[in-house]
């Protein structure tokens, strides 16, 4: 049974939806819930039973949500009565441990972002440092976040890195010059305003670049005041969510990641796949550095660094297009070790471990 708050948007809800769907297909029993449902979601497998805790989100307290939420968890544990039960994110991880306390139910709980973000400030720090170590397992995705929790619960972890869909690696990529595409949640967390900042500097030598950023958000408003302020309509461009990346991909010249702190982004790895050039912010926990590593064309930059960013997309769109398709065979060739054969297998081998 996989469990996590929703499944309408971003990278950790959708590879559990490509998870509960791969562990169907190996034969097994599986179930998908969330603490409520949205009008859209990612489209889960048929072959995967679909369960919601509320039709649609409640308003209520945080404390009174989260008792409410864990007493559901576990009443569905009870009826459906799992081997294991996978959880995702920070309050589905501490609801998933408590509402599994006395059933013979094992629980895998997974850091998806920066637990220094993530589990913040007291109520955060106990629910790292304490619940979390109650669980029988854990993933991580990067050796970062790992070493930020207590050796209790490192030593019955693992570090597994997300799987990129198949499609991603069979796309063949069309790039128009000086096309610039990021993907991701309009938020402070992915720091859009700065990629935004970067370009309008970026244009003046390179006036045929535009930028299309991909995802919805509280800030898009904000976001296209900044692009009308800084006279960049018809050169950057807000897309909107889309539930087709690879085709968003397909045409862009070079993928850009501007985000303040990460897990193991999605977005970024999905580029790769395609054999889109990359550029990143260093951000924690790791999760670009990780990706990057055994790439010669390592363009990480400094977090919340307009200047060295300018300089970074400036550089790569004067190589010349032979030196373009160099780089971006070399990105492919290191997202090969995401393909979900590999990273599926380690899922599957970890939860049989778990179970016994």
């Amino acid at each position: 049974m996989f469990y996590i708050n929703t499944i309408n948007g971003g990278g950790a809800e959708r590879v559990m939806v490509n998870l509960a769907k791969c562990f169907s297909e190996n034969g097994y029993d599986t179930s998908l819930v969330t603490s409520f449902r949205n009008t859209w979601e990612y489209p889960v497998a048929e072959s995967v039973k679909r369960f919601s805790l509320e039709e649609q989100e409640i308003k209520q307290s945080r404390l009174k949500r989260n008792l409410t939420r864990i007493s559901k968890v576990r009443k569905l544990c009870k009826e459906e009565e799992p081997d294991v039960l996978v959880s995702f994110m920070e309050e589905p991880n501490f609801r998933a441990i408590l509402a599994t306390r006395g059933l013979p139910v094992k629980t895998l709980v997974s850091v998806r972002n920066d637990p220094n973000k993530e589990y913040a400030g007291k109520l955060g720090a106990f629910v790292g440092k304490v619940l979390l170590p109650m669980a029988d397992g854990c993933v991580f995705q990067t050796k970062e976040a790992q070493e930020w929790f207590p050796e209790r619960l490192q030593k019955k972890s693992k570090i597994i890195y997300n799987a990129v869909k198949e499609d991603f690696y069979h796309i063949e990529r069309k790039p128009n010059r000086g096309e610039i595409v990021t993907c991701g949640r309009l938020t402070e967390q992915k720091n859009h305003a700065m990629l935004i900042s970067a370009f309008a500097e970026v244009v003046k030598q390179h006036p045929y670049a535009t930028l299309k950023i991909y995802g919805e958000g509280t800030l898009r408003e904000t976001l296209q005041e900044q692009i009308n302020a800084a006279g960049l309509q018809g050169r950057a461009f807000l897309m909107g969510a889309t539930n087709d990346v690879g085709n968003a991909l397909q045409t862009a010249d070079l993928f850009v990641l501007s985000s303040d702190y990460e897990g193991m982004p999605n977005a970024l790895m999905e580029a790769m796949a395609v054999g889109v050039p990359c550029i990143s912010t260093d951000c924690p926990c790791g999760g670009p550095k990780d990706l990057f590593r055994e790439t010669l064309f390592n363009q990480l930059v400094p977090v919340k660094d307009t200047d060295t960013l300018k300089k970074a997309v400036q550089t790569f769109l004067d190589v010349s297009e032979h030196e373009k398709k160099q780089i971006g065979a070399e990105m492919k060739s290191r997202a090969m070790n995401f393909r979900p054969e590999i990273i599926n297998k380690k899922w599957l081998k970890y939860l049989e471990e778990i179970v016994g």
